[in-house]
């Protein structure tokens, strides 16, 4: 059989004899499944939620642990350093295993264990076949109880971590997203993501071994289990595993944050930059506020996928940026409405204008019906998606869990968002998206930014 001369294009491909082929319609919105759950909570404080999913042999583990500095100010602290260190050399060695051991019992049953770290929470994530789950939980016990930090892992990570760090502080979105939260936050220890590579290198084994002590608790926590098995059997496994793991008090959380108000845009100067970052951000409302679902939809409709009216705007109709979203951030007490572009510094200040521009539209020309049925769709779809493994369904319930809520809450919202009507997404548009809700940074070249930024107004420059 000879080659093809030529490939078809995709107009060609779309078209038959009779002409262009339709678009197939929409199928139904799929549901939820229905969910064989148990969430309960053991004698040391954990909480644990075992859900079924059968779709391939597998388990999921997800351990979300409160970790939150309990200083009122992450200035001067050494708790995110020690923390940093803490989760990236506690899977390193015990007394009975090292790392070799660690890693070789878990490929044996074709599993994975990590942890890492935030202001909020200490997390370890694995997985194994079902088969492997009492491996994969005993290591993680032998980690939680029995961690003992050699000397030479704490230093080889503590190096590692050092560079990693300087090399981050240089990337412009690292910038933005630290000068931004300090711009919130001030000195909060949740703006705090990411320590000083001075104050890493100044951490001893004996200070990771004394905060795993002090902080490493069970009361408090959740453990998340999703996989091919019954929950009444996980639960099972997981208090067999780790019902002698104890500790004094409650892991501790992060107090709540202040109130986002709006303000002035603030301009950081990066000099040489010929790209700038805008970060925008706003109040926002709780998972459990009745207002929410509406608030969800008219984020999607302005900047929350691709059929937004701000990508549409900026990159699609005047090519501005490659990258733009807004999305909600579930902070401790609260959440925050979050709005990111990068574009070049010949267009800044005119991207600037037009994000503004599509703040006030959302408020005062509210969504249509179609809009709204569009982004309620995307809504439910991409919750169903993210969810749809194993993997994605653990990661997305120990979230969940990190803000009090369970499993009720993911089932029952699709239906949340089939409520929703026009109003009263046009409601928390006009209340929640005007631009004066806003403030911000705005990462750039000053010398390249400030004659337009000045003229434009509600930016404070260096």
């Amino acid at each position: 059989m000879s080659a093809p001369t030529k490939h078809r294009s995709a107009e060609e491909i779309g078209r038959t004899e009779l002409g262009p082929r339709p678009f197939p319609e929409l199928g139904e919105q799929r549901a939820t499944a229905d969910l064989d759950v148990v969430d309960t909570t053991l004698a040391n404080g954990l909480r644990v939620i075992a859900v079924r999913r059968s779709s391939v042999p597998l388990v999921e583990l997800r351990v979300r642990i409160p970790f939150g500095d309990p200083a009122t100010s992450g200035t001067g602290s050494a708790h995110a350093a020690r923390a940093e260190v803490l989760a990236n050399t506690v899977l390193t060695g015990t007394a009975t295993r090292s790392r070799v051991d660690v890693d070789t019992e878990l490929a044996l049953v074709g599993g994975e264990l990590d942890a890492v770290v935030d202001p909020e929470r200490l997390a370890f994530s694995g997985n194994a076949l079902v088969s492997g789950l009492d491996t994969l939980l005993d290591v993680l016990r032998d980690a939680l109880t029995g961690a003992t930090y050699p000397d030479e892992e704490v230093e080889r990570e503590r190096a590692r971590l050092v560079e990693r760090i300087r090399l981050a502080r240089s990337q412009p979105n690292v910038i933005a997203r630290e000068a931004l939260q300090r711009h919130l936050y001030g000195d909060h220890p949740y703006a705090k993501e990411m320590p000083e590579a001075e104050e890493v290198a100044a951490v001893t084994r004996g200070d990771v071994e004394a905060l795993h002590a002090a902080a490493v608790l069970p009361r408090g926590s959740v453990l998340v289990v999703v996989g091919d098995l019954a929950p009444d059997a996980a639960v099972r496994a997981v208090e067999g595993a780790l019902g002698g793991w104890t500790g004094e008090g409650t892991a501790v959380s992060l107090s709540p944050l202040p109130v986002v108000r709006g303000g002035d845009v603030v301009l950081v100067h990066r000099p040489g930059a010929v790209q700038s970052q805008i970060r925008l951000a706003g109040r926002g409302l709780e998972r459990t506020d009745d207002r929410y679902p509406a608030l969800q939809l008219a984020n999607l409709v302005y900047g929350g996928f691709f059929s937004s009216r701000l990508v549409e705007n900026i990159r699609e109709d005047k090519g501005y940026t490659y990258s733009a979203r807004s999305h909600p951030e579930f902070t401790p007490g609260g959440a925050t409405l979050m709005v990111d572009a990068d574009t070049a510094s010949a267009v800044t200040a005119a991207a600037l204008l037009e994000t503004r521009y599509e703040l006030a539209r959302l408020g005062l020309v509210p969504p249509t019906e179609s809009e709204v049925d569009t982004a309620r769709r995307y809504a439910v779809g991409s919750l169903l998606t993210a969810t749809s493994s194993q993997g994605g369904l653990a990661s997305f319930l120990v979230n969940l869990a990190g803000l009090g809520l369970g499993v009720e809450w993911f089932t029952g919202h699709p239906d949340r968002l089939a409520t929703v009507t026009v109003e009263q997404v046009a409601e928390v548009a006009l209340e929640f998206f005007a631009p004066t809700a806003f403030t911000g940074v705005l990462v750039g070249d000053a010398d390249l930014l400030a004659p337009q930024l000045r003229a434009l107004g509600g930016v404070t420059l260096p």
